[in-house]
């Protein structure tokens, strides 16, 4: 268990959407630290930037809706 200055944390898994220029990626199973009082999500900031590349990616390749279990690089 993780203590946030409001509330404490712990350990889940959560989905995690993201929108771009007409394009929508969603990540499955994405590790992540759920805050007890809120239900709020706190990730990694590499993981962050491993979403916004994939978006990027996407974006460009023409892909409307993408759909996958998030996998550790």
């Amino acid at each position: 268990m993780h203590r946030f200055k409001h509330g404490e944390a712990r350990p889940g898994t959560v989905t995690v959407s993201l929108d771009r220029q007409r394009t929508t990626l969603v990540f499955h199973e994405v590790p992540a630290l759920i805050r007890d009082n809120r239900g709020e999500a706190c990730h990694e900031e590499a993981m962050t930037r491993q979403w916004l590349q994939n978006a990027e990616e996407a974006v460009h390749t023409g892909v409307k809706i993408d759909i996958r279990r998030h996998a550790i690089a």
